[in-house]
């Protein structure tokens, strides 16, 4: 049994999978050596565990982890993948991103796959089906956007997200919940007519914790996958273990 730590830029989710089928994925505010105690005291059988950190944490569950775990991988860009990665700045490359992207390839492998993780920012990563990642875009999420239009004007509100299904707003509120709302619509959509220009038989996979705002929202056809991540990161764990 495998256990998966996400600490993400906001918020933290750790999952037990059990012979490659998650058995629960829980969030929290911070992950402390206590919640160790409590999953070993749960599943016994919990052996190895990889971290996935895109900010830092204490020296003291780094220790915790390495004592309670025979297996114990932190996420960095010299571990070994399953796929071929062709970025050129590693050490820049969020965790995330090539851990959406591994997951990815798993559930299709030998497939074309773009996948978009709409979090704190909106990336695009594309992997195609010789099982190379070949790099992607970042742009920013919807909760940056209002931020945005807040902070750089003298006189814009912060508005934050609700459902707006109009094209246009009649109130100055509503007109940036829908240019911003609307526009990460036409984004997203623009990006996969684009990508499948250029890939043939495009699988889309969208994930992160703005995934459900896309529903019923694009035009073009796609998965969702809340656990891409940490389905990415058990497929690394796995991978090392099979190779060491």
């Amino acid at each position: 049994m495998n256990l998966v730590i996400d600490i993400g830029n906001t918020r933290t989710k750790f999952s037990v999978f059990n012979r490659g089928e998650v058995l629960i994925t829980v969030p929290v505010d911070e992950f402390k050596p206590e919640h160790i105690i409590v999953l070993k005291n749960e599943h016994p059988d919990l052996n190895k565990v990889i971290l996935s950190a895109t900010k830092n944490y204490s020296t003291e569950l780094k220790k915790a982890l390495q004592q309670n775990f025979g297996e114990f991988i932190e996420l960095n860009a010299n571990t070994p993948l399953p796929i071929e990665n062709h970025y050129k700045t590693k050490d820049t490359l969020g965790k995330d991103r090539i851990a959406a992207v591994v997951g990815a390839s798993d559930l299709y492998p030998r497939n074309n796959i773009l996948i978009i993780d709409a979090g704190t920012a909106i990336t695009y990563d594309i992997i195609n089906d010789k099982n190379e990642y070949l790099g992607g875009n970042i742009s920013p999420g919807i909760d940056m956007r209002f931020k945005a239009l807040n902070s750089f004007t003298d006189k814009l509100p912060l508005v934050t997200q609700q459902e707006y299904d109009k094209l246009y707003g009649t109130s100055t509120e509503n007109a940036i919940r829908a240019g911003v709302q609307n526009g990460v619509v036409f984004e997203v959509d623009r990006a996969i007519d684009t990508f499948k220009e250029f890939y043939n038989n495009l699988k889309v996979i969208i994930t992160g914790g703005n995934a459900e705002f896309f529903e019923k929202k694009l035009k073009n056809s796609f998965f969702v996958h809340f656990n891409l991540i940490a389905m990415g990161l058990n497929r690394i764990l796995e991978y090392n273990g099979q190779n060491s």
